[in-house]
């Protein structure tokens, strides 16, 4: 997935994957975590956003929601992050 990633290049990555399978959220920082699902929600795009992304569509953002565990030595390395 990159900058351009769309909702359904979410949704066509998630279906070589068991459905019953636990999703997390990770987080790379000083400490990687991995977080559960918070919210999904939809909103207006930031077309004068100074972010490197500005976009004029809407956009679905998926929040993190509680803190679940540091992060896997393995799943960092899966993820391409060196630790």
């Amino acid at each position: 997935m990159n900058d351009n990633t769309i909702a359904g290049d979410l949704i066509a990555a998630l279906t070589e994957y068991d459905p019953a399978a636990p999703v997390r959220i990770a987080t790379e920082s000083a400490e990687s975590m991995d977080h559960t699902i918070g919210l999904v929600v939809r909103t207006p795009g930031d077309p004068d956003s100074d972010c490197g992304l500005p976009n004029e569509l809407p956009v679905v953002r998926i929040g993190t929601g509680e803190v679940y565990c540091c992060l896997p030595d393995g799943a960092a390395h899966a993820l391409g992050w060196s630790r």
